[in-house]
């Protein structure tokens, strides 16, 4: 056992902050779903939840969603960055030019990452099985539970896995930060419009962005590791 320590030990020495500090973001991730889960089961959101849906909507008319009319129409074109169909021709669209700049492991390993999150984010809806908001009518078409939002949980394990991978597989830091700045501010995106849109509550997107963050950063984990040791093409992390 203690051999085992040892080993560990001299791991995390070997490794950089960066992966420490992922390291870490993957525990308090996991961590953080695993009691806003619990939070949801036992209704202790469901006040808060309630309210807030109802703040996004105007007093007169709860059909309608605050602000000008031509925002309802945004939402919708938002909330579909976040659906099956565009994150499927984002991903493949990203696994074409891997293929043709010939980084092949790179395309196997972000089509693995995307997919192997859409199995993740089914199977966490079917094990919770939360029932949609009734409080206002739907300004968008559902067809599965609520918890959590597989828009948002999608939208963050497809840009945020993509874009780190790219990140990684690109020079200069200016690039690479430009390229998370994208995924983050396009998954903060679609997780809004899923309440916007009355389908989800806030928690609901809450409970997708942290599984989503924890899946992205466990395949930029693995993906970290198989460059280091070759099985995916090298990075150029210290261009």
């Amino acid at each position: 056992m203690k051999s085992g320590e040892n080993a560990f030990v001299r791991w995390l020495g070997g490794n950089s902050i960066v992966v420490l500090i992922a390291l870490l973001m993957l525990v308090a991730g996991t961590w953080a779903f695993i009691a806003l889960a619990d939070e949801v089961r036992e209704g202790d959101t469901q006040r808060f939840d309630e309210w807030a849906i109802r703040r996004l909507r105007r007093a007169n008319d709860p059909a309608t969603p605050i602000g000008p009319r031509w925002l309802i129409e945004v939402g919708r074109d938002v909330t579909a960055l976040g659906g099956v169909a565009v994150l499927t021709l984002v991903t493949f669209a990203v696994a074409g030019y891997l293929a043709i700049t010939h980084k092949h492991h790179a395309m196997w390993l972000a089509l693995i990452a995307t997919f192997g999150g859409l199995i993740v984010s089914s199977i966490l809806k079917h094990l919770t099985e939360r029932a949609r908001p009734e409080l206002v009518p739907h300004l968008s078409q559902v067809y599965t539970s609520s918890f959590p939002s597989g828009h948002s949980m999608m939208s963050a394990v497809v840009y945020l896995t993509l874009g780190s991978l790219l990140a990684r597989l690109t020079p200069g830091w200016g690039v690479k930060i430009y390229l998370l700045s994208v995924a983050l501010f396009l998954t903060f995106l679609v997780g809004v419009s899923r309440v916007y849109m009355g389908v989800h509550y806030p928690t609901d997107v809450l409970a997708g962005w942290t599984a989503g963050l924890v899946w992205s950063i466990l395949c930029w984990l693995v993906a970290r590791h198989l460059q280091h040791r070759g099985a995916v093409e090298k990075d150029h992390e210290k261009s």
